[in-house]
């Protein structure tokens, strides 16, 4: 009797992971075209061949492509490969479990609307002349100034005010030392894409940066990071986020202010919102603007924001609450809770438990609620984990 070897185990191949292929042609599509771009200009930084240009001007704040060859809705790099665009996109597919997952290990559940955190608290610095040119409690510029001090970056990439200020047209730039953090201190309510201040800040030679940006913003380095973009995304080592409902288009300070109000730009010397639109003017006077009246200037890319607390941020921030000299601070990474930490510590700011303000907390959850909400019924369904069904009606 012959002996038969017996046949080899074969097992299944394991699985690939799909290859990918999308680019500028389905990035305009699919998010351009259906309304969610918030014009955080992650194409426009990420792009290797410096094809997607930037509408910087009043109602546009909007990526456009600058080829002729395949027009404005294809891209020639797109069709040889290049898929840089939608890697760096916090609105394309995926990109809100892409983002958790790289960040926290787990995509967040129906109780967390504003994301995944590790603690909230309220927060202010100790410097005076810093909380007093700062937002609120002065929290993101004593955190800059802090990082820089402390090794951990060498710039911020922040917005200031174009020209002498007056303007009050927020344009980015790069902070590297005290005067010009402070210079850049503050709220505007107009939109600035902060990301764009990127290849000046590396062609001064800074390497590690701080990106401070709203919401859409904030989720712009850790899509990149999720996606394997590259080296454009690696010099982002810190990210603070800004909470936001919505920004304004620039033609409300003529259309509103001015015309209605009679509140001229050049004599503003601060704004803020809680409940109503503040502004203060330089001969001491302080005015409200109902937000009602407002909201015709919503920035069309805010439409349909679904994230108010900046969720992919490794520190979150915003002056929401009863108290004006204090900042509502979401802790996020580990990266966020050993800087606070740190800051805590030594004495940098000064804190106490968000619970101390459970208004600013309950706040926080209604406003992330209703940013939820406006995202498309039929967009990418992840996005609206928390929230009722919805009714969706054909687009």
């Amino acid at each position: 009797m012959t002996d038969v070897a017996p046949s080899p185990t074969t097992s299944s191949p394991a699985p690939t992971k799909e290859r990918w292929t999308n680019q500028w042609k389905e990035l305009k599509a699919e998010v351009i075209d259906f309304g969610t771009c918030t014009g955080c200009a992650g194409c426009v930084i990420s792009c290797p061949h410096d094809v997607i240009g930037y509408d910087h001007n009043a109602g546009g704040y909007t990526p456009f492509h600058l080829e002729d060859e395949l027009g404005p809705d294809n891209c020639v790099h797109g069709e040889k490969g290049c898929t840089s665009c939608t890697r760096a996109c916090p609105r394309f597919r995926l990109w809100e479990h892409q983002a958790n997952e790289h960040l926290f290990d787990r995509d967040r559940t129906e109780d967390e609307v504003a994301g995944i955190y590790q603690d909230i608290m309220l927060t202010r610095a100790s410097d005076d002349m810093v909380h007093q040119m700062g937002q609120d409690g002065g929290l993101v510029s004593a955190i800059l100034l802090w990082s820089i001090e402390h090794d951990y970056i060498d710039a911020g990439l922040v917005s200031f005010l174009e020209g002498d200020a007056s303007s009050w047209k927020a344009i980015p730039g790069v902070a590297s030392n005290r005067e010009e953090i402070l210079a850049s201190a503050g709220s505007r309510y107009t939109y600035s894409a902060n990301t764009l201040a990127l290849d000046e800040a590396l062609e001064k030679g800074f390497k590690r940066l701080a990106l401070v940006g709203m919401s859409c913003q904030s989720s712009v380095p850790p899509t990149m990071w999720s996606r394997k973009i590259g080296k454009i995304s690696k010099p982002i080592v810190f990210n603070i986020g800004l909470l936001c409902s919505k920004t304004f288009d620039d033609a409300i300070f003529e259309e509103l202010f001015s015309l209605k109000y009679g509140l001229e730009r050049q004599n503003m010397v601060k704004m803020n919102i809680k409940g109503v639109f503040q502004i203060w003017m330089k001969d001491g006077t302080y005015h409200e603007i109902n937000l009602k009246e407002c909201h015709a200037w919503t920035r069309e890319g805010c439409t349909h924001c679904p994230d108010f607390a900046a969720e992919h941020a490794d520190i979150s921030t915003g002056g929401i609450g009863k108290d004006n000299d204090w900042t509502l601070t979401i802790v996020r990474t580990d990266l966020g809770r050993e800087i606070i930490s740190r800051m805590i510590a030594d004495g940098s700011i000064i804190s106490r438990p968000g619970d101390s303000d459970p208004g600013a907390i309950a706040l926080m959850r209604k406003l992330a609620e209703k940013s939820r909400s406006r995202w498309p019924a039929d967009g990418e369904s992840s996005v609206r984990v928390g929230l009722p069904e919805p009714k969706v009606k054909p687009r």
